[in-house]
């Protein structure tokens, strides 16, 4: 029995989703371990904080990159990744105004915008023919 491209196709794409969500994740939970092992460098501060916007941003392209067989809205590839991607750094953003002193004076417009457009692309889904 030989696999049919398309079979072949959503395994590369399954495989590497993984591979992308598991490395985001990574860096989302210990960035400098992940940084050092990466690039041989110690981060703090900024870094660390960049390097989980980064692995938030990883994560949703493996979201994005998981083969879907469902036809509806809200499961298509872009739908699903730019949803789960703003929510996802309107979370951490969020996050970050709370938990830690002192912000940019854009992270607060930055955690509303992201949020918007998450609410806005659950809506347009839903409410779409």
């Amino acid at each position: 029995m030989t696999e049919s491209p398309r079979t072949r196709l959503d395994m590369i794409l399954a495989i590497a989703s993984i591979v992308e969500f598991a490395t985001g994740l990574a860096l989302l939970l210990i960035p400098a371990i992940v940084i050092r092992l990466l690039l041989g460098a110690e981060s703090e501060g900024v870094a660390l904080a960049i390097a989980r916007l980064c692995g938030i941003a990883l994560m949703m392209l493996g979201c994005a990159c998981w083969p879907s067989r469902r036809a509806s809205r809200i499961a298509s590839t872009p739908t699903r990744a730019m949803l789960a991607y703003n929510a996802a750094a309107a979370v951490y953003l969020a996050w970050l105004g709370i938990a830690h002193a002192p912000v940019g004076w854009l992270l607060w417009p930055a955690v509303v915008l992201h949020a918007a457009f998450a609410a806005l692309l659950v809506h347009a889904a839903r409410h779409e023919p």
